[in-house]
């Protein structure tokens, strides 16, 4: 269990941070990036939640997939890819989770006829802009690990994650019904 009695330590002044190991990498590499980058997509996700009902469906798969996203940056704070090593690590199971959550949630959706704007209700918005930020972490993560050895269930659990947001965020727009539909050219030749 962690324990923080401190918030600050002056460890980082100097532009450094410690990853699990007690390695020490300049604020600005790419693994730490890739960390910042999923404590983001959490913090929207968490946005999104709160402006939920308690009662609400999504309300518990964002719940879960917020303490996920915790294992997945205690993941990417250990060097290493396998996922058997005994530490923290993102587990297939978790990413099977998700893809039988993306069933369950898109199956009652209209299929798409267009591209879909980010937009539509509150929730939605909000879910859009948790769906963009995962695609960030999700590209920074695959980045990494063009460099250095990643978890591939790390990066596979934030493919799907996107993918659940998208149609959560349909599911709030009345399952596909209000979604903002792209218009190809709408205002090309306008003035």
């Amino acid at each position: 269990m962690v324990k923080l009695d401190k918030i600050y330590t002056r460890g980082g002044d100097k532009g450094e941070t410690s990853l699990s190991d007690g390695t020490r990498l300049s604020k600005t590499s790419l693994r730490i990036t890739a960390i910042g980058d999923v404590d983001e997509a959490n913090s929207a996700i968490g946005l999104a939640r709160a402006g939920l009902p308690k009662d609400h469906s999504l309300t518990e798969i964002l719940a879960r997939i917020q303490n996920d996203l915790f294992d997945l940056g205690a993941d990417l704070a250990m060097p290493g890819d396998d996922p058997t090593d005994g530490n923290l690590r993102v587990q297939e199971n978790q990413v099977k989770r998700l893809e039988s959550e993306i069933d369950t949630v898109n199956e009652p959706i209209a299929p798409l006829t267009s591209f879909v704007l980010p937009g539509g209700s509150d929730a939605a918005s909000r879910i859009h802009l948790a769906r963009a930020i995962a695609r960030r972490a999700e590209r920074t993560a695959t980045a990494l690990a063009e460099a250095e050895p990643v978890n591939r269930f790390a990066l596979h659990y934030l493919n799907r994650l996107s993918d659940l947001l998208f149609v959560a965020a349909r599911a709030e727009n009345d399952g596909g019904n209000s979604d903002v539909l792209w218009v190809p050219g709408l205002t090309a030749n306008s003035k």
